[in-house]
Protein backbone atom coordinates (compact mmCIF):
# COMPACT_ATOMS: atom_id res chain seq x y z
CA UNK A 1 0.00 0.00 0.00
CA UNK A 2 1.13 3.67 -1.24
CA UNK A 3 2.28 6.35 1.59
CA UNK A 4 -1.09 8.38 0.30
CA UNK A 5 -3.31 5.18 0.40
CA UNK A 6 -1.91 4.64 3.95
CA UNK A 7 -2.46 8.51 5.10
CA UNK A 8 -5.86 8.24 3.59
CA UNK A 9 -7.02 4.79 5.36
CA UNK A 10 -5.16 5.62 8.93
CA UNK A 11 -7.69 9.40 8.44
CA UNK A 12 -10.75 7.35 7.24
CA UNK A 13 -10.92 4.61 10.25
CA UNK A 14 -9.21 7.77 12.74
CA UNK A 15 -12.63 9.79 11.55
CA UNK A 16 -15.16 6.45 12.12
CA UNK A 17 -13.75 5.54 15.86
CA UNK A 18 -14.28 8.28 18.42
CA UNK A 19 -13.28 6.23 21.35
CA UNK A 20 -11.24 7.57 23.45
CA UNK A 21 -8.73 5.52 25.65
CA UNK A 22 -5.14 5.49 27.28
CA UNK A 23 -2.04 5.75 25.01
CA UNK A 24 -0.76 2.33 23.41
CA UNK A 25 2.78 0.78 23.69
CA UNK A 26 2.89 1.67 19.79
CA UNK A 27 2.89 5.41 20.51
CA UNK A 28 5.06 5.32 23.61
CA UNK A 29 7.55 3.97 21.21
CA UNK A 30 7.85 6.67 19.43
CA UNK A 31 8.59 9.48 21.36
CA UNK A 32 11.98 11.38 21.07
CA UNK A 33 14.94 9.69 22.60
CA UNK A 34 16.03 11.64 25.48
CA UNK A 35 19.21 11.42 27.09
CA UNK A 36 19.56 8.50 30.04
CA UNK A 37 20.76 10.01 33.05
CA UNK A 38 17.79 12.43 32.44
CA UNK A 39 14.93 9.67 32.06
CA UNK A 40 16.80 7.84 35.24
CA UNK A 41 16.37 11.31 37.26
CA UNK A 42 12.22 11.94 35.98
CA UNK A 43 12.05 7.67 37.51
CA UNK A 44 13.88 8.46 40.27
CA UNK A 45 11.31 11.69 40.84
CA UNK A 46 8.24 10.13 39.94
CA UNK A 47 8.74 6.81 41.99
CA UNK A 48 9.62 9.20 45.40
CA UNK A 49 6.27 11.41 44.11
CA UNK A 50 4.31 7.84 44.36
CA UNK A 51 5.69 6.83 47.35
CA UNK A 52 4.56 9.92 49.37
CA UNK A 53 1.31 10.28 47.90
CA UNK A 54 0.03 6.73 48.24
CA UNK A 55 -2.97 5.84 46.93
CA UNK A 56 -3.99 9.52 46.56
CA UNK A 57 -1.00 9.76 43.71
CA UNK A 58 -2.33 6.71 41.96
CA UNK A 59 -6.13 7.64 41.69
CA UNK A 60 -4.82 11.47 40.42
CA UNK A 61 -2.27 9.14 38.26
CA UNK A 62 -5.69 7.89 36.36
CA UNK A 63 -7.49 11.15 36.52
CA UNK A 64 -5.06 12.47 34.41
CA UNK A 65 -5.00 9.41 31.75
CA UNK A 66 -8.83 9.60 31.68
CA UNK A 67 -8.80 13.16 31.04
CA UNK A 68 -6.17 13.49 28.16
CA UNK A 69 -8.52 10.08 26.62
CA UNK A 70 -11.22 12.10 27.26
CA UNK A 71 -9.47 15.21 25.54
CA UNK A 72 -9.27 13.11 21.99
CA UNK A 73 -5.60 13.06 22.50
CA UNK A 74 -5.86 9.40 22.33
CA UNK A 75 -7.92 6.86 20.38
CA UNK A 76 -9.46 3.29 20.83
CA UNK A 77 -7.66 0.20 18.47
CA UNK A 78 -9.24 -2.74 19.57
CA UNK A 79 -7.21 -5.95 18.32
CA UNK A 80 -8.36 -9.08 19.35
CA UNK A 81 -7.60 -12.83 17.85
CA UNK A 82 -10.58 -14.74 16.77
CA UNK A 83 -11.58 -17.83 15.44
CA UNK A 84 -12.18 -17.32 11.86
CA UNK A 85 -15.17 -19.64 11.71
CA UNK A 86 -17.09 -17.52 13.69
CA UNK A 87 -15.77 -14.47 11.13
CA UNK A 88 -17.71 -14.03 8.09
CA UNK A 89 -16.36 -11.98 4.67
CA UNK A 90 -18.92 -8.79 4.31
CA UNK A 91 -20.41 -9.17 0.93
CA UNK A 92 -19.18 -5.42 -0.17
CA UNK A 93 -15.78 -6.44 -0.97
CA UNK A 94 -14.28 -6.46 -4.40
CA UNK A 95 -12.45 -9.62 -3.76
CA UNK A 96 -13.84 -13.09 -4.57
CA UNK A 97 -13.72 -15.46 -1.29
CA UNK A 98 -14.90 -18.32 -3.25
CA UNK A 99 -11.72 -17.94 -5.78
CA UNK A 100 -9.06 -18.02 -3.34
CA UNK A 101 -7.43 -21.48 -2.76
CA UNK A 102 -3.65 -22.53 -2.14
CA UNK A 103 -2.10 -21.32 -5.30
CA UNK A 104 -3.24 -17.83 -4.78
CA UNK A 105 -2.88 -17.56 -0.80
CA UNK A 106 0.41 -19.14 -1.49
CA UNK A 107 2.64 -16.35 -0.58
CA UNK A 108 0.69 -15.33 2.53
CA UNK A 109 0.64 -19.04 3.63
CA UNK A 110 4.25 -18.70 3.77
CA UNK A 111 4.68 -15.29 5.74
CA UNK A 112 2.30 -15.89 7.94
CA UNK A 113 4.41 -19.57 8.99
CA UNK A 114 7.95 -17.86 8.70
CA UNK A 115 6.91 -15.36 11.07
CA UNK A 116 4.91 -17.29 13.68
CA UNK A 117 1.51 -16.08 12.89
CA UNK A 118 -0.47 -12.78 11.65
CA UNK A 119 1.17 -10.08 11.94
CA UNK A 120 -0.95 -7.25 10.00
CA UNK A 121 -4.46 -7.23 11.12
CA UNK A 122 -7.65 -7.14 8.84
CA UNK A 123 -10.53 -5.08 9.73
CA UNK A 124 -13.52 -6.26 11.03
CA UNK A 125 -16.71 -5.24 12.34
CA UNK A 126 -19.24 -6.59 14.99
CA UNK A 127 -22.37 -8.20 14.11
CA UNK A 128 -25.47 -8.29 15.73
CA UNK A 129 -28.56 -10.77 15.75
CA UNK A 130 -26.18 -13.17 13.90
CA UNK A 131 -26.09 -16.59 15.88
CA UNK A 132 -23.76 -17.95 13.39
CA UNK A 133 -21.04 -15.00 13.29
CA UNK A 134 -19.37 -12.28 15.86
CA UNK A 135 -18.12 -10.62 13.42
CA UNK A 136 -17.49 -9.54 9.55
CA UNK A 137 -13.94 -8.95 7.54
CA UNK A 138 -14.06 -5.69 5.67
CA UNK A 139 -10.71 -5.42 4.73
CA UNK A 140 -8.54 -8.81 5.24
CA UNK A 141 -10.27 -11.78 2.90
CA UNK A 142 -6.85 -13.46 2.15
CA UNK A 143 -5.50 -13.07 5.30
CA UNK A 144 -9.01 -14.98 6.73
CA UNK A 145 -8.87 -17.44 4.09
CA UNK A 146 -5.14 -18.19 5.02
CA UNK A 147 -5.94 -18.33 8.57
CA UNK A 148 -8.94 -20.64 8.09
CA UNK A 149 -6.57 -23.24 5.27
CA UNK A 150 -3.88 -23.23 8.09
CA UNK A 151 -6.39 -23.83 11.04
CA UNK A 152 -7.50 -27.09 8.78
CA UNK A 153 -3.98 -28.24 7.73
CA UNK A 154 -1.86 -28.79 10.61
CA UNK A 155 -2.04 -25.54 12.18
CA UNK A 156 -4.95 -25.85 14.40
CA UNK A 157 -3.71 -23.01 17.05
CA UNK A 158 -3.62 -20.24 14.26
CA UNK A 159 -5.78 -17.43 15.17
CA UNK A 160 -7.12 -14.80 13.04
CA UNK A 161 -5.61 -11.50 13.76
CA UNK A 162 -8.50 -8.48 13.58
CA UNK A 163 -9.06 -4.95 14.32
CA UNK A 164 -12.24 -4.10 15.43
CA UNK A 165 -14.27 -0.58 14.05
CA UNK A 166 -17.25 0.84 14.28
CA UNK A 167 -18.16 1.24 10.51
CA UNK A 168 -21.94 2.04 8.86
CA UNK A 169 -21.85 0.41 5.42
CA UNK A 170 -20.11 3.17 3.18
CA UNK A 171 -17.49 3.78 5.39
CA UNK A 172 -16.91 0.11 5.34
CA UNK A 173 -16.90 0.18 1.25
CA UNK A 174 -14.13 2.84 1.59
CA UNK A 175 -12.00 0.80 3.63
CA UNK A 176 -12.41 -2.43 1.91
CA UNK A 177 -11.63 -0.12 -1.82
CA UNK A 178 -8.57 1.78 -0.75
CA UNK A 179 -7.12 -1.63 1.12
CA UNK A 180 -7.77 -2.97 -2.29
CA UNK A 181 -6.18 -0.32 -4.37
CA UNK A 182 -2.96 -1.96 -3.57
CA UNK A 183 -3.66 -5.22 -3.99
CA UNK A 184 -2.52 -6.85 -7.76
CA UNK A 185 -4.53 -9.89 -7.47
CA UNK A 186 -7.96 -8.25 -7.47
CA UNK A 187 -8.48 -7.72 -11.15
CA UNK A 188 -10.13 -4.64 -12.96
CA UNK A 189 -13.11 -6.45 -13.74
CA UNK A 190 -13.95 -7.01 -9.96
CA UNK A 191 -13.12 -3.94 -9.02
CA UNK A 192 -15.34 -2.46 -11.25
CA UNK A 193 -18.28 -4.46 -10.57
CA UNK A 194 -17.48 -3.42 -7.18
CA UNK A 195 -17.60 0.70 -7.47
CA UNK A 196 -21.00 -0.50 -10.12
CA UNK A 197 -22.63 -2.47 -7.06
CA UNK A 198 -21.70 0.37 -4.68
CA UNK A 199 -23.24 3.51 -6.95
CA UNK A 200 -26.72 2.58 -6.00
CA UNK A 201 -26.36 1.04 -2.90
CA UNK A 202 -23.64 3.55 -1.01
CA UNK A 203 -24.15 7.15 -3.13
CA UNK A 204 -27.85 6.83 -4.70
CA UNK A 205 -26.53 6.47 -8.08
CA UNK A 206 -24.83 9.94 -7.47
CA UNK A 207 -21.42 9.61 -9.76
CA UNK A 208 -19.91 12.68 -8.27
CA UNK A 209 -20.69 12.25 -4.58
CA UNK A 210 -18.79 8.75 -4.76
CA UNK A 211 -16.00 10.45 -6.74
CA UNK A 212 -15.41 12.55 -3.89
CA UNK A 213 -15.97 10.34 -0.98
CA UNK A 214 -13.60 7.77 -2.57
CA UNK A 215 -11.05 10.54 -3.65
CA UNK A 216 -11.11 9.31 -7.54
CA UNK A 217 -11.27 10.68 -10.74
CA UNK A 218 -15.02 11.26 -11.75
CA UNK A 219 -13.87 9.99 -15.17
CA UNK A 220 -12.27 7.12 -14.48
CA UNK A 221 -15.11 5.93 -12.53
CA UNK A 222 -17.48 6.24 -15.12
CA UNK A 223 -15.17 3.91 -17.59
CA UNK A 224 -14.97 1.03 -14.36
CA UNK A 225 -19.43 0.82 -14.13
CA UNK A 226 -19.28 0.85 -18.06
CA UNK A 227 -17.04 -1.93 -18.18
CA UNK A 228 -18.70 -3.57 -14.92
CA UNK A 229 -21.26 -4.09 -17.27
CA UNK A 230 -19.78 -5.90 -20.22
CA UNK A 231 -22.52 -9.16 -20.59
CA UNK A 232 -21.30 -12.58 -19.71
CA UNK A 233 -21.57 -13.58 -23.29
CA UNK A 234 -18.63 -11.67 -24.02
CA UNK A 235 -16.70 -12.44 -20.66
CA UNK A 236 -17.16 -16.20 -21.49
CA UNK A 237 -14.99 -15.94 -24.88
CA UNK A 238 -11.64 -14.10 -22.86
CA UNK A 239 -9.23 -16.73 -21.40
CA UNK A 240 -10.12 -15.36 -17.98
CA UNK A 241 -11.57 -12.52 -16.18
CA UNK A 242 -8.41 -11.43 -14.75
CA UNK A 243 -7.26 -10.62 -18.22
CA UNK A 244 -10.12 -7.74 -18.96
CA UNK A 245 -8.14 -4.84 -18.23
CA UNK A 246 -10.19 -1.54 -18.35
CA UNK A 247 -8.23 0.44 -20.85
CA UNK A 248 -9.00 -2.00 -23.86
CA UNK A 249 -12.34 -3.41 -21.76
CA UNK A 250 -13.35 0.41 -22.29
CA UNK A 251 -14.09 0.75 -25.86
CA UNK A 252 -15.99 -2.73 -26.13
CA UNK A 253 -18.05 -1.38 -23.55
CA UNK A 254 -19.11 1.84 -25.43
CA UNK A 255 -19.56 -0.29 -29.00
CA UNK A 256 -21.95 -2.75 -26.68
CA UNK A 257 -24.19 0.72 -26.11
CA UNK A 258 -24.81 0.76 -29.92
CA UNK A 259 -27.70 -1.00 -31.06
CA UNK A 260 -26.66 -2.04 -34.19
CA UNK A 261 -23.32 -2.88 -33.03
CA UNK A 262 -24.61 -4.91 -29.83
CA UNK A 263 -25.65 -8.35 -31.60
CA UNK A 264 -22.83 -8.31 -33.87
CA UNK A 265 -20.56 -8.28 -30.65
CA UNK A 266 -22.76 -10.62 -28.93
CA UNK A 267 -23.00 -13.24 -32.10
CA UNK A 268 -19.23 -13.28 -32.53
CA UNK A 269 -18.72 -13.80 -28.32
CA UNK A 270 -20.41 -16.80 -29.29
CA UNK A 271 -18.09 -18.35 -32.11
CA UNK A 272 -15.13 -17.44 -29.53
CA UNK A 273 -16.40 -19.01 -26.85
CA UNK A 274 -16.99 -21.88 -28.53
CA UNK A 275 -13.39 -22.05 -29.79
CA UNK A 276 -11.67 -21.33 -26.88
CA UNK A 277 -14.42 -24.27 -25.04
CA UNK A 278 -12.80 -26.55 -27.76
CA UNK A 279 -9.09 -25.36 -26.99
CA UNK A 280 -9.46 -26.19 -23.48
CA UNK A 281 -10.53 -29.43 -24.49
CA UNK A 282 -7.69 -29.95 -27.12
CA UNK A 283 -5.35 -28.42 -24.25
CA UNK A 284 -4.14 -26.10 -27.24
CA UNK A 285 -3.48 -22.41 -27.07
CA UNK A 286 -6.29 -20.05 -25.95
CA UNK A 287 -6.80 -17.00 -28.09
CA UNK A 288 -5.12 -13.48 -26.28
CA UNK A 289 -7.47 -11.17 -24.66
CA UNK A 290 -5.57 -8.67 -27.64
CA UNK A 291 -7.04 -10.70 -30.26
CA UNK A 292 -10.39 -11.54 -28.42
CA UNK A 293 -10.99 -7.62 -28.34
CA UNK A 294 -9.89 -6.86 -31.38
CA UNK A 295 -12.11 -9.44 -33.21
CA UNK A 296 -14.89 -8.04 -31.03
CA UNK A 297 -14.88 -4.27 -31.97
CA UNK A 298 -14.48 -5.51 -35.93
CA UNK A 299 -17.15 -7.78 -35.51
CA UNK A 300 -19.38 -4.69 -34.39
CA UNK A 301 -18.15 -2.15 -36.77
CA UNK A 302 -18.96 -4.83 -39.91
CA UNK A 303 -21.74 -4.70 -42.09
CA UNK A 304 -24.56 -6.94 -42.20
CA UNK A 305 -25.22 -7.80 -45.95
CA UNK A 306 -28.44 -9.25 -44.96
CA UNK A 307 -30.28 -6.05 -44.50
CA UNK A 308 -27.99 -2.75 -44.65
CA UNK A 309 -27.96 -1.49 -47.70
CA UNK A 310 -30.74 -3.75 -49.27
CA UNK A 311 -32.00 -2.02 -52.25
CA UNK A 312 -35.98 -2.68 -54.05
CA UNK A 313 -35.77 -2.06 -57.51
CA UNK A 314 -38.32 -0.92 -60.63
CA UNK A 315 -38.69 -3.68 -63.12
CA UNK A 316 -36.44 -1.60 -65.02
CA UNK A 317 -33.67 -1.92 -62.37
CA UNK A 318 -33.90 1.70 -61.18
CA UNK A 319 -33.68 2.18 -56.89
CA UNK A 320 -37.06 2.73 -55.80
CA UNK A 321 -36.63 1.87 -51.59
CA UNK A 322 -33.13 1.21 -50.08
CA UNK A 323 -32.63 -0.09 -46.16
CA UNK A 324 -29.96 2.44 -44.69
CA UNK A 325 -30.11 0.44 -41.38
CA UNK A 326 -32.33 -1.58 -38.72
CA UNK A 327 -31.56 -2.10 -35.18
CA UNK A 328 -33.34 -1.97 -31.88
CA UNK A 329 -34.38 1.88 -32.54
CA UNK A 330 -36.65 1.13 -35.47
CA UNK A 331 -35.90 1.01 -39.43
CA UNK A 332 -34.28 3.56 -41.74
CA UNK A 333 -35.38 3.76 -45.19
CA UNK A 334 -34.57 6.01 -48.26
CA UNK A 335 -37.26 6.74 -51.35
CA UNK A 336 -35.36 7.69 -54.43
CA UNK A 337 -36.83 10.45 -56.68
CA UNK A 338 -36.95 9.57 -60.32
CA UNK A 339 -38.06 5.89 -59.84
CA UNK A 340 -41.36 6.66 -61.97
CA UNK A 341 -43.28 5.17 -59.54
CA UNK A 342 -46.62 6.41 -58.21
CA UNK A 343 -47.55 6.94 -54.12
CA UNK A 344 -49.10 3.47 -54.61
CA UNK A 345 -45.38 1.67 -56.07
CA UNK A 346 -43.76 2.98 -53.59
CA UNK A 347 -45.88 2.12 -50.89
CA UNK A 348 -45.33 -1.31 -52.70
CA UNK A 349 -41.89 -1.23 -52.58
CA UNK A 350 -41.86 -0.71 -48.99
CA UNK A 351 -43.88 -3.63 -47.93
CA UNK A 352 -41.27 -5.33 -49.89
CA UNK A 353 -38.29 -4.34 -48.19
CA UNK A 354 -39.68 -4.59 -44.40
CA UNK A 355 -41.03 -7.96 -45.76
CA UNK A 356 -37.42 -8.64 -46.01
CA UNK A 357 -35.82 -7.53 -43.02
CA UNK A 358 -38.89 -9.46 -40.97
CA UNK A 359 -37.74 -13.17 -42.80
CA UNK A 360 -34.43 -12.18 -41.59
CA UNK A 361 -35.28 -11.57 -37.90
CA UNK A 362 -34.48 -7.15 -38.80
CA UNK A 363 -38.01 -6.30 -38.64
CA UNK A 364 -40.05 -4.17 -36.58
CA UNK A 365 -41.75 -6.49 -34.76
CA UNK A 366 -38.77 -9.40 -33.41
Amino acid sequence: MSGKQKKYLDDLLAEENETPVVETQQSRAHRPIREKSSILQERNAAETERRRRGDKGTLLGRESALARAASGEVRQVTQLLLDPAKVKIWPGNARRYEELNEESCADLIDSILAEGGQRMPAIVRHLVGDSDYDYEVIAGTRRHWTIAWLRANSYPEMKFLAQVQDLDDESAFRVADVENRARKDVTDLERARNYAEALPAYYGNHLTRMSERLKLSKGWLSKMIKVARLPQDVIAAYPNEAEIKLKPAYPLAQALEDDDQYPKIIAKAKALSEEQYKRRNNRTTLIGAPEITKALLEAGKAKDKADVRYVVRTHDGRPAVTVLSSNRQGVTLRLHAGSGLDDTGVADCVTEALDHLGRSGRGLTR
